[in-house]
C-alpha cells in the first residue's frame, strides 16, 4: 500500500544533502519564508544557502518530512537508506544516470534503499509548492505565495521553469517535476493533489503513463471530487505500432486511447502549452461551464468579425440575443449601434466608465455560459491606458452584478499589462491571452462540466496484466461469425462447403449470394480475389467458386445483405498499456478513407457507446437522409455484442474486425468478420 505523499508534499521540516544545487534551494525555500526547521548536510562545507551544515544524516536530530538530495547517483542511493532509517516522509531525487540512461539496475536499487519512502524522480528537478512555503527546487521559479491555486505535475524540468516564468498570471500554487517516476508517479500526485482543498484544478504534462488502470482511478476520484485536470500528452507510443491484420488498428493507436481515456473521466486535453495556462486558469476563476454559448464586446467591428470568424468550426459560438434583451441593451447605447452577438459598441461610450458598466450589466444578463471582452490595451511607457483601465473595472462590476462568468481577453498576448491583469485575477475575472486559447479553455471546461453533469456509473478500466506473445491463429470467417452471433450479433445466414457444392448450397439459401474463399490463411479476401457479391444464380455461384479454387477447398455462401443505410465498422485491439479497446466509425470502403471514427476502452457501457456512435459524422446517415432511415437501436445493440464478445475472450482475443456492418431500415448484420485469437 502506497504511503501518502501529505506529509512530503506539505513539510513542515526539510533536509537538504549536497552543494551547489542544495544552497539555491535552501536559499527558495527561506525566501518563502518557511516556517519549519531546515537542516543543510554536506561532509565539508560549513553552511549552504545561510544553514549552517553537519556532516551527514546520521546527526540529524528530530522528524524529517522531506528531503532534496543533490549528490551523485551512487551515494544518492547510501543517503536515501540512511533517511528511511530516520523515518523521512519521501526525497527527491536529482540525480540523473538511472532508467533513463539505461541503468535500470541501479534505479532499482535505489528503490530497494527506499524500502517504501516516497522518491520523486530521479532525474527531477524537485517542486515548489506555494501553499506550504517550501521550494525542494534548485533554480529560479515564480510560483508566489497562495491560499489556492493550480497545481501542475510534468516529467520535465524545463517545462516546469517555463511555466513558473509566465507572465500570463497563471495562479499557480505548485509545481512538481516527477521525472522518470520510478516511485511516485503522475497518478499518484493526482491522487494527492486531488484531495487537497486549496488546489483549484491540476494540470499535467504527460510524457507517459506507468500504469494506465492506477490514472483511470485516481482521474475516477478528481472527478467524484470535483477536481478539473487538463492533460498536455506528448509522443506517440511505440507500443501501438505492431503489424496488424485488420483496419481497427489503423484508425486507432495509443494517443487515441488516451483520448478514450481521458473522455471517460472527463479529463479535458490540450495542445499547446499556452493552452494548458489559460486553460487552467480560466478553471481557477470560473469552473467547469455547462455549455459553450458566449456573448463577446469590443468597440471595433473588426475584432467583433474576427472573433465571430474563428470560432467556425469550434464548438464555442454566438447565438444571438433574446428578443426581450435587446431594448434593454440598446437603451444604453448609441441609436447607430447594431444590437447583435459579437456586440460592436462602438466608442461612443468609450472612457465613460457608468455607461461601460451599464452596457455591460445588460448584456451578461443574457444568460450565456460565459461573457468576453475584447480589450487590447497599450503596454508601452509613454502611453496612457486609464481609459483601458476604466473598461476592464467597467466589466467586472458588471459580471459581479450578474454573478455571471466572464473574461477579459486580448487578440495580442503582449496587449495585457501584468497591472491590469493582477488587478482583474484579484476580482476574480480570468485575464486570458489570445483567442484561440479561450476558445480551447472554453471547450475544455465545458466538457468537464458535461462530463461531471453525466449521473452514470462509469466502467472501470482494468490493468491488462503481464504481456505476452504468443502464437496467434486466424479464424476463419464462418468459425468468426458463429462465435459472435452466441454474443447476440446478427449475421447473414449461410455456410461453408466444399468448392463443387457451392452452385447447390446458394440454390438451397436463395438469391442474391455471395461466395467468398473460407481459410483461416487469408486476412483480406478481397484483395485475393476470394469475393463475388450479387450472385443471382446457381451457376453463377458455382463459377464463382471454380474460380477460387487456388485459395483453397473450401467457400463461404452466404445470402447477400440488400437495402443498407450506411457501412459501420466495429473493431477490437489489444494494446499492451490498456488492454482491449474498441473502435466504431465509417465502414466499408470508406473506413480508410474518412478515418471517422472513435474509440471506446473496455469494459464499455451503452452511455459511452451512444455518444461515440452519435459523434461519427456518418451517424447523419443513420439519423436519416433522402428518405431512408437506419435501425440505431440495431447498432448500439451490434456494438453491444461485440463488446460482449471481447469480454468472454479477454485473455485470448487479440484484434476483431466486423466491416462492414451493414444498417438496415430494420436491423443491422454483421457482412463481414476478422478475428484473431491468442492459440493459449
Amino acid at each position: 500500500m502506497n504511503v501518502s505523499l501529505s506529509r512530503f508534499l506539505n513539510p513542515k521540516s526539510i533536509v537538504f544533502v549536497g552543494g551547489n544545487e542544495c544552497a539555491i534551494a535552501i536559499t527558495r525555500t527561506r525566501e518563502f519564508a518557511f516556517p519549519g526547521k531546515i537542516w543543510a548536510v554536506h561532509p565539508k562545507r560549513e553552511e549552504l544557502g545561510g544553514i549552517k551544515t553537519v556532516k551527514s544524516v546520521d546527526e540529524i536530530e528530530g522528524p524529517i518530512d522531506a528531503a532534496f538530495i543533490a549528490v551523485k547517483r551512487e551515494p544518492t542511493i547510501e543517503i536515501v537508506r540512511a533517511l528511511r532509517a530516520k523515518g523521512c516522509g519521501g526525497a527527491v531525487i536529482y540525480a540523473a544516470g538511472f532508467a533513463e540512461a539505461g541503468s535500470a539496475d541501479l534505479q532499482d536499487e535505489l528503490i530497494k534503499a527506499a524500502d517504501g519512502m516516497p522518491l520523486m524522480g530521479p532525474n527531477c528537478y524537485g517542486f515548489v509548492n506555494g501553499l506550504s512555503r517550501a521550494a525542494l527546487w534548485p533554480d529560479e521559479h515564480g510560483v508566489k505565495l497562495r491560499e489556492t491555486g493550480v497545481a501542475i505535475i510534468t516529467q520535465s524540468g524545463n517545462i516546469a521553469c517555463n511555466l513558473t516564468f509566465t507572465r500570463r498570471e497563471l495562479p499557480l500554487a505548485a509545481i512538481f517535476t516527477i521525472g522518470n517516476q520510478a516511485d511516485v508517479d503522475i497518478a499518484r500526485m493526482v491522487e494527492a493533489l486531488a484531495e487537497d482543498l486549496r488546489i483549484t484544478a491540476i494540470g499535467l504534462h504527460i510524457e507517459g503513463l506507468k500504469d494506465v488502470a492506477a490514472f483511470a482511478r485516481v482521474a475516477a476520484r478528481a472527478r467524484e471530487l470535483k477536481k478539473p485536470i487538463v492533460a498536455l500528452k506528448t509522443g506517440k507510443s511505440e507500443q501501438g505500432a505492431k503489424v496488424t491484420m485488420s483496419h481497427t488498428s489503423s484508425l486507432s493507436g495509443a494517443d487515441q486511447l488516451y483520448d478514450a481515456m481521458f473522455a471517460r473521466y472527463g479529463v479535458a486535453r490540450v495542445g499547446t502549452v499556452t493552452a494548458l495556462a489559460e486553460t487552467l486558469k480560466f478553471l481557477h476563476h470560473e469552473g467547469p461551464l455547462t455549455g459553450t454559448t458566449l456573448v463577446s464586446h469590443s468597440c471595433s467591428g473588426g475584432e467583433a468579425a474576427l472573433i465571430a470568424d474563428m470560432a467556425v468550426g469550434r464548438k464555442a459560438s454566438f447565438p444571438p440575443f433574446k428578443p426581450e434583451l435587446k431594448p434593454r441593451i440598446s437603451a444604453t447605447l448609441n441609436e447607430f449601434v447594431a444590437i447583435d452577438n459579437p456586440l460592436d459598441y462602438h466608442t461612443f461610450i468609450w472612457n465613460n466608465e457608468a455607461a461601460l458598466t451599464a452596457t455591460f450589466t445588460a448584456t451578461l444578463s443574457g444568460g450565456f455560459d460565459c461573457g468576453v471582452l475584447i480589450l487590447d490595451t497599450p503596454t508601452l511607457p509613454q502611453m496612457d491606458a486609464s481609459a483601458w483601465y476604466k473598461t476592464a473595472r467597467a466589466w467586472a462590476n458588471a459580471a459581479h452584478a450578474n454573478k455571471a462568468r466572464a473574461v477579459v481577453v486580448t487578440s495580442l498576448p503582449e496587449n495585457m499589462p501584468h497591472a491590469m491583469a493582477e488587478e482583474l485575477a484579484a476580482q476574480g475575472i480570468a485575464p486570458m491571452y489570445g483567442f484561440d486559447d479561450l476558445f480551447t479553455a472554453v471547450e475544455a471546461a465545458a466538457s468537464i462540466g458535461e462530463n461531471w453533469a453525466r449521473h452514470e456509473e462509469l466502467p472501470t478500466l482494468r490493468h491488462p496484466g503481464e504481456s505476452r506473445d504468443p502464437a496467434l491463429s486466424l479464424l476463419t470467417e464462418f468459425a468468426g461469425k458463429q462465435l459472435l452471433k452466441k454474443s447476440g450479433l446478427t449475421v447473414p445466414e449461410g455456410a461453408t462447403c466444399k468448392i463443387a457444392d457451392a452452385g447447390k448450397a446458394a440454390a438451397k439459401l436463395g438469391f442474391p449470394v455471395v461466395v467468398k474463399t473460407s481459410s483461416d490463411s487469408i486476412a483480406h479476401k478481397t484483395e485475393a480475389g476470394g469475393v463475388a457479391l450479387n450472385l443471382k444464380s446457381e451457376a453463377e455461384a458455382q463459377d464463382a467458386a471454380n474460380r477460387m479454387a487456388a485459395l483453397g477447398p473450401q467457400v463461404l455462401v452466404e445470402k447477400m445483405v440488400q437495402g443498407a443505410v450506411a457501412e459501420l465498422i466495429i473493431g477490437v485491439k489489444r494494446d499492451p498499456q490498456f488492454g482491449l479497446a474498441l473502435v466504431v466509425g465509417a465502414g466499408g470502403i470508406l473506413t480508410e478513407l474518412l478515418k471517422d471514427s472513435a474509440t471506446l476502452l473496455l469494459p464499455t457501457s451503452r452511455a459511452e457507446i451512444t455518444r461515440a456512435l452519435e459523434g461519427l459524422r456518418i451517424w447523419k446517415l443513420v439519423q436519416g437522409y433522402r428518405g431512408k432511415k437506419g435501425d440505431a437501436e440495431a447498432i448500439i445493440k451490434a456494438v453491444e455484442a461485440v463488446a460482449a464478445f471481447a469480454a468472454a475472450h479477454e485473455t485470448r482475443l487479440e484484434e476483431l474486425d466486423i466491416n462492414p456492418l451493414f444498417v438496415l431500415p430494420q436491423g443491422a448484420v454483421a457482412a463481414d468478420a476478422l478475428i484473431r485469437m491468442r492459440t493459449k
